[in-house]
């Protein structure tokens, strides 16, 4: 029981590390004000916010508003 909660964590752990690392990209493109970059990164984040909400990571409103917050900001660069 204790090695399948520790295997779960150490996966839950990882997603959630690579799911924020997907979403602080986006920003750092976007601050570079790189809009291609912006826009392949957001494509990457769409992609693991979705999994994580599939996996139970995290709650899909949460997702949905990354989402909506980064779309904002792509569509302000221009």
């Amino acid at each position: 029981m204790l090695l399948t909660n520790k295997k779960s964590t150490l996966a839950n752990n990882a997603q959630t590390s690579a799911m924020r690392t997907a979403i602080k990209n986006v920003e750092v493109a976007i601050e570079n004000k790189n809009v291609e970059a912006a826009k392949e990164a957001y494509n990457t984040a769409n992609k693991k916010l979705d999994k994580a909400v599939a996996k139970g990571i995290c709650h899909k409103n949460f997702a949905a508003r990354q989402k909506s917050r980064l779309s904002k900001k792509i569509n302000g660069l221009g």
